[in-house]
């Protein structure tokens, strides 16, 4: 079963690193279920990722405040702006506007209302 975490943490954590160029892809989110993941395969891995100068402090206020910072919250808004123009500029259906918009408004909802760092 260890194989399995390992093999979904080291997913994820590419996931988030992909993210980390890609302005529409999220980071933080694949790198807390990377760290959820490893901390059920490999110990090492699971400190290193948490004590990572640049991953590691998202990912400390995420566990112990359930927090988000508000740079943090300021890119997903930016993201998700930058999302929906391009559905909207590509002509996509309004029903399918409709509902990625109800969908990206209950996002921004939560984000804005964890608390800060």
């Amino acid at each position: 079963m260890r194989v399995l975490w390992l093999i979904a943490a080291c997913i994820a954590f590419s996931l988030g690193l992909i993210g980390v160029v890609l302005p529409l892809l999220p980071t933080v989110p694949f790198m807390l279920l990377a760290a959820m993941c490893f901390a059920r395969s490999s110990e090492r891995l699971h400190h290193w990722l948490i004590t990572h100068p640049r991953f590691g402090p998202p990912i400390a206020n995420w566990q112990e405040h359930g927090a988000i910072s508000r740079r943090a919250k300021y890119a997903a808004t930016l993201s998700i702006i930058i999302a929906f123009s391009i559905s909207v500029g590509l002509g996509l259906p309004r029903m399918l506007l409709g509902v990625q918009a109800a969908t990206l408004c209950c996002v921004m909802i939560f984000i804005w209302t964890r608390p800060d760092r």
